[in-house]
């Protein structure tokens, strides 16, 4: 029989869309032969991605697959945005060492919503499908229940990594987080899913709904899976996460700190911030690749944060924000623009750095303290017990990193 080969419009299309990913299964040909069978059916391909809103904030290691899905929403494919009301209550058990805490119905809800406003950055949210897999799920009774379930055995599920690594450990495993998979598995079936995008850690999760969609007898072709990485944060190690704080890029970051934050990375990041943060095309990612053979990193490194924060902020703000590292970090000269606030001869300056929004917590504060980049008046402070001492003046400059700073003011 001969080899159905895509026609190269759609083979182009999918290497774009396959950049950086990992396509389940057939690859980028098997793709491309979806996208190609799509037009000539006149529809659209309905593209799915699970959210459970644990948090309400998003940063740019979340942005990898909303770029991806707006990606599609540009070749005209239908997103379908599915809020996890009833997946969240029980927990993703996926890359847990524990059993997940799950979630009220009003924590979902709060936070979906401002998950969609920050969305709203990337996707087209007016073109996008949204609903609520407690539509459907929340309605299912027993007997339903039992028959999901036996669309898969204990050995299917012992074989996920992490169930396999807590059970060898002695940890606990729920019987109730067996069930994430198969829900999430599940809302391929009702929302006729084309194709379902997920983070490299989902990858039982996403393959498991082409299963089960078989199982319930789809009427058209199982979904396709897209996996996309986890992306590393500033540091160029550990996940991108809310956890590390200074590791972390949120797409809501003012503009100076976005900015400042991606001139950190380790110049071995610039290619995959670019592959997986902004719009370049293959070609135009060859040609930086060369590039990097022959320029100073750091010049691509701020062609590269400024293209990212202008994503996010416009390109006025952005050009600002560079102007600002310019001569803050390579100028090292003091903005502007930087807050005042008044202080009481004597405050703790521990608390003032968490007070004023350069540390989150007490315990990021006393890190900076002891990474030396803290300084007073351009002295660097290591003891995290020092108060402020204005002595004879009326003002010092507080200075936290390489981008932060404030003018203390003697309270009179």
């Amino acid at each position: 029989m001969e080899k159905i080969t895509p026609r190269e419009e759609f083979l182009t299309q999918a290497k774009e869309l396959a950049r950086a990913c990992e396509v389940l299964p057939g690859g980028v040909d098997e793709l491309a032969l979806k996208l190609q069978k799509a037009h000539d059916e006149n529809r659209p391909l309905r593209i799915k991605l699970g959210l459970d809103p644990t948090r309400p904030d998003l940063h740019l290691g979340h942005s990898v697959v909303m770029r991806k899905l707006k990606q599609f929403q540009d070749l005209g494919h239908q997103v379908v945005l599915i809020v996890g009301g009833a997946t969240a209550m029980v927990g993703d058990p996926s890359g847990k060492s524990n059993t997940r805490p799950s979630l009220t119905k009003e924590e979902v809800d709060e936070n979906a919503k401002t998950y969609f406003d920050q969305m709203g950055k990337i996707v087209d949210m007016e073109k996008s499908e949204v609903t609520n897999n407690a539509t459907w799920l929340h309605p299912l009774g027993f007997a339903d229940m039992l028959k999901l379930a036996s669309k898969i055995t204990v050995a299917q599920m012992m074989a996920r990594d992490d169930f396999a690594k807590r059970y060898s450990e002695g940890k606990p495993i729920s019987v109730h987080e067996f069930f994430y998979p198969l829900m999430q598995a599940y809302d391929s079936v009702v929302v006729e899913s084309d194709i379902e995008l997920g983070g490299t850690d989902q990858r039982f999760n996403v393959l498991l709904g082409r299963e089960i969609q078989l199982a319930y007898g789809a009427k058209k072709e199982p979904q396709m899976v897209m996996l996309l990485p986890l992306l590393e944060g500033t540091d160029g190690v550990i996940k991108m996460s809310k956890s590390y704080p200074e590791n972390c890029i949120s797409i809501t970051e003012a503009p100076n700190d976005m900015y400042g934050k991606l001139m950190s990375i380790p110049d071995e990041l610039i290619i995959r911030y670019y592959e997986l943060l902004t719009d370049i095309s293959n070609p135009e990612l060859e040609i930086i690749k060369s590039r990097l053979k022959t320029e100073n990193p750091r010049n691509i490194k701020m062609e590269l944060a400024l293209k990212v924060t202008e994503l996010y902020n416009g390109v006025d703000v952005a050009q600002k924000a560079q102007e600002n590292f310019i001569n803050v970090v390579q100028k090292k000269c003091i903005p502007d623009d930087i807050q005042q606030v008044t202080v009481e001869n004597g405050a703790s300056l521990l608390d003032l750095i968490v007070e004023i929004g350069f540390a989150q917590s007490k315990g990021e504060a006393k890190r900076l303290f002891q990474g030396g980049a803290v300084k007073l008046d351009g002295e660097k402070i290591a003891d995290i017990s020092k108060n402020v001492d204005f002595g004879n003046k009326n003002e010092i400059i507080l200075q936290s990193g390489k981008r932060n700073f404030a003018k203390l003011i003697l309270k009179a």
